[in-house]
């Protein structure tokens, strides 16, 4: 899982590749904002090289990438135009692109963007909406709240749900401070299957705090902008390539609304649904992912589910 920092747009981009060049390539996008591809890559080289070129990366800022540097001119259509420069560095005529997440959110803007240099869109348990994707998941922090006896949390939690003027950045930030008091339990928002574990040990705790000091400043600089608090759920009848929505049992992340709205304005739209499974399948259900990812990018028909 060692990749490589290659100069995109005058920045350095951490990039790791396995697979054939031959195979049909496939673009990562992963999620946070602010995570990396790490996790992904750990559990899912193994599955996906026999049958794919896989390309993940590091976001421009995030982690392993080169850091932004202060007063440094950084927005999210950066990373729109980034993943485009990728594809034309790596001489690749058209791609599929899967996005965890805020990847999904990414990848959607993508492929409104850039319609042309994408085959398929995987959405893995994405957001296309900040101010909804909050609400669901302060609901999921008052729920662990009452779980742990967090009575105060929980209280705080709905009345601050009550609030209906609050704004999309109000909201998310809202979630953030608040899903923080429940300290080591936080994880559960987004887990739910345990025995999977990844192992971070290829680099070391200081290297880490590095990697996420990284992150901070480049998800600062995007709250800072508000470009990513806009809604992406309009784009979605805009978009002709066809289109998978991954969604699953206890994840927090695609809300109702989502899944409504995809339902009714994807033209070329299929959904899956995993069992038992929390916001990441990638790695909770990683041979099921695999399998799923190898059939829809492969071209055959999924069932909705």
């Amino acid at each position: 899982m060692i990749g490589n920092l290659i100069e995109i747009r005058g920045k350095k981009i951490y990039i790791e590749q396995f697979g054939l060049t031959s195979n049909p390539p496939i673009l990562y996008l992963h999620g946070g904002p602010g995570e990396s591809c790490y996790d992904f890559t750990y559990h899912q080289k193994s599955r996906l090289e026999k049958h794919f070129r896989v390309i993940a990366i590091d976001q421009r800022g995030v982690c392993r990438s080169e850091v932004i540097a202060e007063g440094e001119n950084f927005s999210l259509d950066d990373l729109i135009n980034d993943c485009e420069a990728i594809r034309e560095y790596l001489h690749i005529s058209t791609w599929s692109v899967i996005g965890h997440s805020f990847g999904g959110y990414v990848a959607l803007l993508y492929a409104s963007t850039y319609p042309h240099s994408i085959d398929k869109l995987v959405f893995e348990c994405p957001t296309f909406d900040f101010a909804l994707t909050s609400r669901f998941l302060l609901l999921k922090t008052a729920s662990l709240a009452k779980k742990y006896g967090e009575v105060a949390l929980e209280e705080r939690c709905m009345d601050f749900l009550s609030d209906q003027d609050l704004s999309p950045q109000e909201l998310t930030e809202g979630y953030m401070k608040l899903s923080d008091v429940l300290g080591e339990n936080r994880m559960e928002i987004y887990r739910y299957v345990k025995d999977n574990p990844t192992d971070y040990s290829r680099y070391s705790d200081e290297e880490w705090d590095l990697f996420y000091d990284r992150s901070e400043v480049y998800y600062d600089l995007l709250r800072s902008e508000g470009k990513i608090f806009n809604s992406l759920l309009g784009k979605i009848k805009e978009i002709n390539t066809p289109m998978l929505l991954l969604t699953s049992d206890f994840d927090a992340a695609t809300c109702e609304k989502h899944i409504e709205t995809f339902v009714s304005d994807a033209k070329k739209g299929q959904i899956y649904h995993f069992k038992e499974c929390g916001h990441t399948p990638h790695y909770e259900k990683a041979d099921e992912f695999a399998r799923i990812v190898q059939s829809f990018v492969g071209g055959k028909e999924l069932v909705f589910s």
